[in-house]
């Protein structure tokens, strides 16, 4: 999993970092590719659905709804972009 999230450029996965951060009113020194966001930051079902949204604009691709369940953590985000391209 790790292996693909390399690929994307440090650039755009600031910017996600940095959406996710704000959807979850989060510290980004708290985000980090481990961190969970329903259990470690309190997400709920409404900012996830943010979430996907935000992101699929801000990546110019469509996600799956059913990809939801492997975008738990800043790590499985970028997993699923990647392999959305």
């Amino acid at each position: 999993m790790a292996e693909q999230a390399t690929t994307l450029d440090e650039s755009l996965r600031a910017e996600i970092k940095d959406l996710i951060c704000e959807i979850l009113k989060a510290d980004p020194s708290a985000v980090t590719l481990t961190s969970r966001f329903v259990e470690d930051h309190g997400a709920d079902s409404l900012q996830y659905m943010d979430a996907l949204a935000s992101i699929e604009r801000l990546c110019g691709i469509l996600i799956a709804p059913e990809e939801m369940s492997r975008m738990t953590t800043l790590a499985g985000i970028y997993t699923v972009i990647e392999q959305a391209r």
